[in-house]
């Protein structure tokens, strides 16, 4: 079994920086109604990246090695947050946007679902908590310049 570490530091109020074993830096902050600047993602957010980032490494390495001609791969993820406390993400949508010419659907499909059902271990601690659901489309070519389609608040 191997073991994980982290440390979380406040910097002021609510505005916070945390490291692991990666040695990277990470600044998570709230609004200024709670303390902070604004200057950094909330947890929740952080969670929501981390699942992301979890399927999507696995669906790239998956279709790297179907040798499936993606240009470019982004996971729009979407939660819902109810309103009482504590407030936590009742559920979350994954869509996997793919980018490129020749693929074929049935590598999209089993990629994302041998992420979902058996590498993503994000996915695995969070699907008992919260409902989690996903879907993808195909895409041609990739235009240059890509833009975040998120604009959320917490």
């Amino acid at each position: 079994m191997t073991t994980k570490q982290a440390i979380v530091k406040q910097v002021r109020g609510t505005t916070l920086v945390a490291r692991s074993d990666s040695n990277h830096w990470v600044v998570m902050d709230g609004s200024a109604k709670f303390g902070g600047s604004s200057a950094g993602s909330s947890p929740k957010e952080l969670l929501m990246m981390a699942l992301g980032g979890c399927t999507l490494m696995d669906v790239i390495s998956i279709l790297q090695k179907k040798r499936t001609p993606v240009d470019h791969i982004e996971i729009l993820i979407t939660g819902h947050v109810r309103d009482e406390h504590p407030q936590i993400l009742t559920d979350i949508h994954l869509e996997y946007v793919i980018y490129g010419e020749g693929i074929d659907p049935r590598d999209v499909e089993r990629a994302i679902e041998l992420s979902v059902t058996t590498y993503c271990a994000v996915s695995a601690m969070l699907k008992a908590a919260v409902a989690i659901t996903h879907s993808y489309r195909i895409e041609g070519r990739l235009a240059l310049a890509v833009k975040p389609a998120v604009t959320t608040a917490d």
